[in-house]
């Protein structure tokens, strides 16, 4: 009899060797040695990646023609692994011709030879043609290195962005001086979290944390004052104060003319970007046309951007580089070639900052700051009211950007319309009716950024690696499990299957073909291999759906488990009918509608019609 009452014991201490037996079991086979592949070339990839002030391949800009100059802050004086590289590469080393307090305070027309910002921290770059520390992929790339346990390396570009707001203005697009007068999304409290909250072995002290907010109070005031003011919504938008078409785009210098000839192919296509112009100026229609377009005698991509008597509009050259600050580049999504970002309140920006407007209320409650957490929480609301009342459609049920110079919503179905459940701001009835748009965007090798497709690099077909996981994330967080881990399985199989084509991973990948073969139109046509974000990327979702199969080896194994009571759970019954109304046939998916005419363009796409009404109590997310 003891015997028997001993057994469910003995099993329940057996049940965890059981769970991983189950779980290698689903993974074995093939497909476990290739996986095994992957993360072996991830994990030592983190080395090829990575770039120092002490390495003569860090100076090197494939993007320019120039010879390579490192600049450091204005009155610095030359550290000395810098002074060893500066003899072992023959690179120049200069300073910034004076201090620079805010972004713009020093601009490409002051730095006459284009070069790499200083920077005092080893950093990993993504690979090919980029080979700096770029500022919304670091954040992908050091969820990437927190997974591999690299928070030494992680912590060192926090560091580095640390500098780069003291000495350069605010957290740069890039560490390259065509750079200074732009940003790039803010993840910055997001990249602090995870180094704070994971130091694997080498705790983060209180006087870190307290450093680093206060930097990041300085960083957020970039996106809340001007030019990064959306009108009088109370929302932020993307904005470069540079001028003129970018130096970067030297080594593709078909762009802006393939640009001018799309427009001039598409005279239906209503815009302010084209310009009738002279192909060689005279030294006064020169002098106007950097009014009026760029200024050809300070810019070698300037002189070069011109077609048949037509030139780009200075309007189209400021869309343009905030489009650059997006990290959108380039796609249809704020007209074509996203020639107006700088019109738009855009979901992503504002979903980012409502997430660092809670993350430093949080930050500010561990420091014992009450009367600043509680400021902090009250921007976060504020944000979030304006939010829904902007971009938050009830009738389709999602989230669009707001054009606010003409006052409408835009009609372009986007990837980051998800980014309000990463966010932890969207409703429960918000996040159901979200679900239903995945099929959209959603194909049989991940998820694409928007059905439209375009014939750029940011639109369908394609699938991008921070995209796929802040929408896998949301998805996770709001108790949808089994749509994020099947969208997590499909990108990482075409990760992996393209990987074991040709030993490489891509910075995007065909969502359709599931191929890394990319055929683009227009914009930036190559496919660059490392891929810094996507080695990241496929480490979180790698370690999503491990835990999914664990879940359902513990669900086959007890009757009673719950494979998802732990994670967040949402209670949406009888908070709203519109809810009960999504369940909509696949059937009523068929209807053509005209491509949005903020566009022009004559195309058609399925529509999804979904209507949402009604509102559902507030939630809070787990910090």
């Amino acid at each position: 009899m003891k015997q028997l009452l001993r057994l469910p014991l003995i099993l329940f201490l057996l049940s965890p060797f059981f769970m991983d037996v189950a779980v290698q079991a689903q993974s074995a086979g093939p497909s476990a040695a290739d996986k095994a592949k992957i993360l072996s070339y991830i994990h030592t990839g983190w080395n090829t990646l990575s770039r120092s002030m002490s390495s003569c391949t860090s100076v090197v800009d494939p993007k320019v023609t120039t010879t390579p100059v490192l600049y450091l802050p204005a009155g610095m004086a030359i550290p000395s692994s810098v002074a060893a590289m500066q003899q072992q590469c023959r690179v120049e080393v200069r300073n910034l011709p004076h201090k620079i307090t805010h972004m713009g305070d020093v601009t490409a027309a002051d730095v006459k030879d284009e070069g790499l910002l200083y920077l005092p921290n080893p950093y990993v770059v993504p690979g090919g043609r980029f080979n700096e520390m770029y500022g919304w992929d670091s954040y992908f790339i050091l969820l990437g290195l927190v997974a591999d346990r690299r928070t030494d390396l992680a912590r060192g570009m926090i560091e580095n962005f640390f500098f780069e707001i003291e000495n350069y203005g605010s957290i740069l697009n890039a560490n390259r001086t065509y750079h200074l007068t732009r940003s790039q999304p803010p993840f910055l409290t997001s990249m602090i979290r995870e180094v704070y909250e994971h130091p694997a072995g080498h705790p983060v002290s209180a006087a870190w944390l307290a450093r680093a907010y206060d930097y990041a109070k300085r960083d957020y005031n970039v996106w809340i004052t001007e030019p990064h003011l959306a009108g009088d919504t109370s929302l932020a938008r993307y904005f470069d104060v540079g001028a003129g078409p970018v130096p970067e785009m030297a080594d593709d210098s078909t762009y802006y003319p393939d640009v001018i000839r799309w427009l001039l192919s598409h005279p239906s296509v209503h815009t302010d970007y084209l310009i009738d112009a002279p192909d060689d100026p005279t030294p006064a229609q020169a002098a106007e046309l950097a009014k009026t377009s760029c200024d050809i005698s300070a810019s070698k991509v300037c002189a070069a951007a011109h077609v048949d008597g037509h030139r780009l509009t200075a309007s189209f050259y400021r869309g343009d580089r905030a489009m650059r600050e997006s990290g959108f580049d380039p796609s249809f999504r704020f007209g074509p070639f996203s020639g107006s970002t700088q019109d738009y309140a855009p979901v992503c920006l504002n979903s980012l900052l409502y997430k660092y407007e809670r993350d430093m209320a949080h930050f500010a409650t561990l420091l014992h700051r009450p009367a600043e957490a509680a400021e902090w929480t009250r921007r976060a609301t504020a944000r979030k009211a304006a939010i829904n009342k902007y971009l938050w459609n009830a009738k389709t049920g999602m989230f669009y950007d707001y054009d606010f110079v003409n006052d409408r919503p835009s009609p372009y179905n986007y990837i980051t319309a998800f980014y309000p459940l990463w966010a932890g701001l969207a409703s429960p009835a918000q996040a159901a009716a979200l679900r239903l748009h995945l099929p959209l965007m959603e194909r049989s090798g991940g998820i694409a950024m928007s059905d439209f497709d375009s014939g750029t690099q940011w639109d369908l077909p394609y699938g991008w690696a921070p995209t796929t996981w802040l929408t896998v994330k949301g998805f996770s967080q709001y108790g949808f499990t089994a749509d994020a881990t099947r969208i997590a399985n499909k990108f990482s199989g075409t990760i992996l299957d393209n990987f074991l084509h040709d030993g490489t991973i891509r910075e995007k990948y065909n969502v359709v073909s599931g191929s890394a073969n990319v055929d683009i139109a227009t914009g930036y046509k190559s496919n660059v291999v490392g891929f810094g974000w996507t080695n990241g990327v496929y480490l979180e979702m790698n370690n999503l759906l491990a835990q999914a199969a664990r879940r359902r080896a513990a669900a086959s194994m007890y009757r009673d488990y719950d494979s998802d009571s732990d994670v967040y759970q949402l209670r949406i019954d009888g908070t709203s009918r519109s809810a009960r109304h999504a369940e909509i046939h696949r059937s009523s998916f068929s209807r053509n509608v005209p491509f949005p005419a903020h566009t022009g363009v004559n195309r058609t796409r399925t529509a999804y019609p979904f209507q949402a009404s009604g509102t559902s109590p507030e939630i809070a997310l787990p910090q």
